[in-house]
């Protein structure tokens, strides 16, 4: 019963990675260090593309909101996990764990619909190379960028409205290390298929649809590419193209694994893992991928970096 009492009262418990003390430690170096290079990446590499006039191209439009993406995303969910690795009371708010589900859900779905649009960039600059300016002008970007956020942040608040109406009896425990949907339905004394359903169908529409967009235009980029007779350039077009399919792997594999998975193969432990890759991991990698791969990004960031 007094578990009931507290959770109606909107109090719950975030257990986190580790009650073992030297465990909690190493998380809270291994995520301090992820968490100021993440920051540091992304800021260096928004910074970069602002002051170099070469960079002045919708491919890096998309990677700076790639990078407030990043940084956004991983300010939701790392400061939180840092305070719990040190602190007894690991108690949060209803309003505080609403607010960090509807922000990591929508920054989520607006990683995977900028990373279908660049993709989409990436068709257009090598399957129709004499007409990118006009295709890829700047209000298409700027109505591109707008609407994958609008949507889906609109999105998100209806997901996080369908979740907190649930009752949650059973216990006010979230194993997990932050709020996300999967292992609040755990919780709740009422069936949640309905919600689960909701949250298939908006995965679907958003993360399946922005990977087989992504998808086809990659198949056509391929396409384009062997059938370029020099090797040089053969080699300059997939070096533009790899970072970004590296990004697109690794992000909506773990995205699609936690959203669009069965009910019945569900593991905390599994969850949890794979949560740290596209909450904390992916983040850090963004700038380090795209900046590795191209000179033009790692003299912007040298340049930003000195001054």
């Amino acid at each position: 019963m007094e578990e009931v009492n507290q959770t109606s009262s909107g109090i719950f418990i975030l257990l986190g990675l580790s009650n073992v003390p030297h465990l909690q430690a190493i998380f809270f170096l291994v995520f301090l260090v992820m968490y100021v290079i993440t920051l540091s990446g992304n800021l260096l590499l928004i910074i970069a593309v602002r002051i170099n006039p070469k960079l002045q191209t919708p491919m890096y439009f998309f990677l700076s909101n790639l990078s407030v993406i990043d940084i956004c995303l991983s300010s939701t969910i790392v400061p939180k996990i840092l305070v719990n690795t040190v602190v007894i009371d690991r108690s949060v708010s209803l309003s505080g764990c609403a607010m960090q589900m509807y922000f990591h859900l929508a920054l989520g779905a607006t990683e995977c619909v900028i990373l279908a649009v660049m993709a989409y960039d990436r068709f257009v600059a090598i399957c129709r190379p004499l007409h990118y300016n006009t295709i890829m002008n700047k209000t298409l970007c700027a109505g591109l960028a707008a609407g994958a956020w609008s949507m889906c942040f609109m999105n998100s608040a209806v997901h996080v409205v369908l979740t907190f109406q649930l009752p949650y009896c059973k216990s006010h425990h979230v194993n997990h290390f932050f709020c996300e949907m999967p292992p609040f339905f755990r919780l709740s004394c009422r069936d949640t298929l309905r919600n689960e359903i909701a949250m298939y169908i908006s995965a679907g529409i958003i993360a399946m649809c922005s990977f087989w967009l992504t998808l086809i235009s990659y198949i056509h980029i391929i396409s384009t590419i062997l059938k370029i007779n020099s090797t040089q350039g053969r080699h300059k077009a997939f070096s533009t193209c790899a970072s970004h399919l590296t990004e697109v792997a690794l992000y909506y594999g773990t995205i699609m694994f936690v959203y669009l998975r069965p009910r019945s193969i569900y593991s905390t432990e599994t969850d949890k893992t794979v949560s740290i890759l596209y909450t904390a991991v992916t983040p850090m990698l963004n700038p380090i991928i795209y900046s590795m791969r191209n000179k033009e990004v790692k003299k912007a960031v040298k340049r930003a970096h000195k001054k």
